[in-house]
Formats: C-alpha cells, sequence, structure tokens
C-alpha cells in the first residue's frame, strides 16, 4: 500500500520539478527595476508578422484594452498588469477566461491593480480576435 503512495508522490515531485525548469521565462522587467506610473511593466519582443485575425485583435485592444495593460499588452503601472506574461499562459488562463474577464470583469486575484470592470464595448468576436493578438504576442515571447 505504501509503494504505490511513494511512486505517486514521486512522480508529482517529478513533474512539479519539471515544469518549474521547463516553463519558460516570463518578459523582463525594465531595465530601470520598477517603472514609474503609467509606464510598461515589462519589455517584449514583437513577432515579425501578425495573423490577419490578431491585426484585427490589435485595433480592438488598442481602442480598448491598452489604456490599463499598456501599448502590446506589456501592462501599465498602477493601472492594469501585461497580459504577455506567464500567468496569462493557456495553461493557466484559458481564452474563455478571456471572454468571461470581458463580459462579467474579474476580480483581483494575480496583481494589486484592482477589479477589471466588464467591457461591454467589445463583442465575443472582439474578444476572440484580441486573443489571438495577445497570444501572438505571447508566442513571440516564449509564453505557450
Amino acid at each position: 500500500m505504501k509503494k504505490p503512495v511513494l511512486l505517486l508522490a514521486a512522480a508529482a515531485v517529478t513533474g512539479a520539478a519539471a515544469y518549474q525548469l521547463l516553463r519558460p521565462e516570463p518578459p523582463a522587467l525594465p531595465a530601470s527595476g520598477r517603472p514609474a506610473p503609467g509606464e510598461p511593466i515589462v519589455e517584449i519582443d514583437l513577432p515579425a508578422d501578425l495573423s490577419a485575425t490578431a491585426r484585427t485583435g490589435k485595433q480592438a485592444f488598442d481602442a480598448v484594452c491598452a489604456s490599463c495593460h499598456g501599448e502590446n499588452a506589456v501592462g501599465r503601472q498602477g493601472s492594469g498588469p501585461p497580459l504577455v506574461h506567464v500567468i496569462y499562459e493557456p495553461g493557466h488562463h484559458a481564452d474563455m477566461a478571456f471572454q468571461m474577464a470581458a463580459a462579467r470583469g474579474v476580480r483581483a486575484h494575480h496583481w494589486r491593480f484592482g477589479d477589471m470592470p466588464p467591457q461591454p464595448a467589445v463583442t465575443r468576436g472582439d474578444v476572440t480576435a484580441i486573443i489571438a493578438y495577445i497570444r501572438e504576442l505571447q508566442r513571440a515571447n516564449g509564453i505557450d
């Protein structure tokens, strides 16, 4: 009875260690350390080219989301978190989490920016395109 439990525990520890070693590093903070209010929170690499859906998503993101989440989803100190961050990888925040956040708002739980209000100006289609844009930015920065 103890042997299967020990094997299961060893497998869990090994899996957790492998995840920690193999997960991508989050984008770096600016060289100056903590950014000033309104400044970007992380520095990212932009993809060489965006898909047509992601280009549409960028337009919607710039119109509705960038005021808090920053240009290219790098966050804005004092306003909103970066979405190009390992916290928002698809395995932790699936696409539906973005749909629900836009439709219902979201209570602050990873960052200290306060709650995000619902965004009635964006449609489900807009959010789908915004997700494509964010996911392409994430992949360009090693977040899968």
